[in-house]
């Protein structure tokens, strides 16, 4: 059985990600997300099978129970996503440690623990996807654990491509800029530093991203910046140094 495995599929780049890759050659999409209702919703919107997965990935039970899965089904994981995640907007003071903790356990320690579930079960040609962010290639203040923990998840996917290469399986870090249509703006402001950020201009489309992501991964590029404002953030901040870049960020924070 041929499948792709996509957390962080109910809702945003996770839920967008299942309508896009119908379009592959899968027998069945696993989509893993807490909350069932709207996996059962997507299933009746895919026009290919989809196996819904109400998994909490920050409950060492449920990774637990997608490792027995795994084992029991066998299948040839062709496509794998980690999408989950989420950020909050504030100071040190502003964004609890209970937060602080599950940004990391999520961004961070699920996506390795899926990933290190799925390789056993790929093979030449199979796809990793790692859900970085543009936040990834620079410092950011008031986005400081989300950021981090995404420089993290940029700097693994990275080196694992290195390492897999001799399995011919393709690793790419997909860093995207702010994306209007998802939860990921509204959730992040849900904390008493929600106005350090006035404003988000320029902001993707979720469809877009989702599109540009595939396609670089066909391509095996080991980073996908999908869109102006990714890409020439990536640039700007190899030749720009660190504090001048988080200059930068101080001044737009406000506009």
């Amino acid at each position: 059985m041929r499948i792709a495995l996509i957390t962080g599929a109910s809702s945003g780049l996770g839920r967008e990600f299942v309508l896009q890759l119908c379009r592959e050659s899968l027998d069945e999409i696993w989509a893993v997300a807490r909350r069932k209702d709207r996996l059962l919703e997507l299933s009746r919107l895919a026009s290919i099978p989809v196996r819904p997965l109400s998994l909490d990935l920050t409950s060492p039970e449920s990774m637990d129970e997608l490792e027995q899965l795994l084992a029991k089904e066998n299948p040839q994981i062709h496509i794998l996503i980690n999408a989950a995640g989420f950020g909050k907007i504030g100071n040190y003071r502003e964004v609890t440690r209970q937060d602080a903790d599950r940004m990391i356990d999520l961004n961070c320690r699920a996506a390795v623990d899926v990933t290190l579930l799925a390789l056993p079960y790929m093979h030449r040609g199979d796809r990793i996807l790692e859900i970085c962010s543009t936040s990834a290639f620079q410092p950011f203040p008031y986005l400081n654990v989300y950021s981090s923990s995404k420089a993290f998840l940029y700097r693994f996917s990275r080196a694992l491509r290195i390492e897999l290469m001799s399995r011919r399986i393709k690793v790419t870090a997909v860093c995207p800029y702010w994306i209007k249509n998802t939860e990921f703006i509204p959730k992040a402001k849900e904390t008493a530093g929600s106005n350090a950020i006035r404003h988000f201009p320029l902001a993707s489309k979720k469809e877009t991203v989702v599109r540009l992501a595939l396609s670089d991964s066909r391509l095996g590029l080991p980073v996908s910046t999908p869109g102006p404002v990714s890409f020439f953030h990536r640039i700007a901040a190899k030749f720009i140094p660190s504090e001048i870049m988080m200059g930068i960020w101080a001044l737009l924070r406000r506009i």
